[in-house]
């Protein structure tokens, strides 16, 4: 019985976006079978190369670019800027893939450890389909994204005040 769990919990795949992925991989590179789900990255989708039948794009969360591979059709609705789940594999990310080569593949996604080597790619034209989890987590770091900025606008104003302040005293 516990084998049979245990043969199902390694079998079990759970959407993660792009920062868990990334996480994951570190911890246990071992485990490669995921589920990623986010948003395809505005002109990151490129062929490698002219004559090669794959495509690359670049799944984010906000916070973490990857990477990701797929050879095949992709579904009618997939467009740069909307949601996407792709179930595949991570692999390490080789020295070959990291040069740009002219590919649109962002440094963020270039600096990961890993890629994903998708298997299927699903998508729809609403946020509606993304999975609950990954909708959250995009909502929370977009929110995070907005604090660290308005944090850094009010520090840039506080250090141009004190420079105006210490220009009047002299």
């Amino acid at each position: 019985m516990v084998t049979v769990l245990a043969t199902f919990q390694g079998q079990l795949v759970f959407y993660v976006t792009p920062t868990d992925m990334l996480a994951k991989f570190t911890v246990d590179p071992s485990k490669s079978r995921v589920r990623l789900g986010g948003l395809v990255l505005e002109g990151s989708v490129a062929h490698p190369s002219p004559s090669s039948p794959e495509i690359e794009f670049v799944v984010t969360d906000l916070i973490t670019d990857v990477l990701v591979r797929y050879e095949g059709a992709l579904p009618d609705l997939f467009r740069e800027g909307h949601s996407v789940v792709v179930e595949g594999l991570l692999k390490p990310f080789t020295d070959d893939l990291r040069g740009d080569g002219g590919r649109k593949v962002t440094e963020k996604a270039r600096e990961c450890a890993c890629f994903l080597r998708g298997t299927e790619v699903l998508a729809k034209h609403d946020e509606k389909y993304m999975p609950k989890e990954v909708g959250e987590a995009l909502e929370r770091n977009k929110k995070r994204l907005e604090a660290e900025a308005e944090a850094a606008a009010a520090q840039g104003s506080t250090v141009a005040a004190a420079a105006e302040e210490a220009k009047a005293s002299s």
